[in-house]
């Protein structure tokens, strides 16, 4: 599920923090839609230009033949993050023919731009292309009682969360928020930590 609602405050601040740095445009992650389920077209264009891109993919068992087999799909259709500066997603989009748009902010009016550690967090779940991923509705809501924490060895190691139950296991889920979330495999506790400092997401909504 993806939500063309998204986000909050935050992303006013991390455009004026994380693009303009001393008159130069850094690099950020745009949020992209994408029509008639053609993610993987722009991927294989944006992979052709050198462009860094991430779509949410993962392994799906389906029968053919009478023979089962595992086929790499995208998780969520018509969603594509993309990394590049302002004025890089500007001549891309002005000089592609593919269906592509920026997934706006309502409430500023501008494209959405996903933070470096959010995404980050996002790939180390989602980059895995794990069969048993659980992708859930982003409303950060729902995920409020859970624990933030650090995964700490294993395939996810590095990855930060919120430590809930999620269809009988522990897991953790990684929430782009208003976009996407995505729910770890099992998760012993033994292989996670307590984050005790302050989310720093937190922190810009306060600036």
């Amino acid at each position: 599920m993806v939500l063309d609602c998204e986000k909050n405050s935050n992303f006013a601040l991390m455009e004026v923090r994380t693009i303009v740095k001393k008159g130069r445009e850094d690099k950020v992650w745009y949020a992209i839609r994408v029509t008639y389920n053609r993610e993987l077209k722009v991927k294989e264009d944006l992979d052709a230009r050198g462009i860094t891109c991430f779509v949410p993919m993962q392994y799906r068992r389906e029968e053919r033949g009478g023979v089962m087999v595992k086929r790499l799909v995208p998780s969520v259709h018509n969603l594509i993050f993309i990394y590049l500066t302002p004025t890089e997603m500007q001549e891309y989009k002005r000089h592609t023919d593919l269906p592509i748009r920026y997934i706006m902010n309502r409430e500023n009016n501008r494209p959405i731009i996903v933070p470096t550690r959010e995404m980050e967090n996002f790939i180390k779940v989602a980059g895995t292309y794990d069969e048993k991923l659980i992708y859930l509705n982003p409303d950060p809501g729902d995920f409020a009682k859970g624990e933030r924490v650090r995964i700490i060895g294993g395939t996810f190691a590095g990855a930060e969360g919120v430590f809930v139950r999620v269809k009988g296991d522990r897991r953790v889920v990684v929430n782009v928020e208003g976009l996407v979330a995505v729910a770890t495999t099992f998760v012993h506790p033994s292989m996670i930590e307590k984050i005790t400092d302050p989310d720093p997401d937190q922190l810009d909504n306060a600036l």
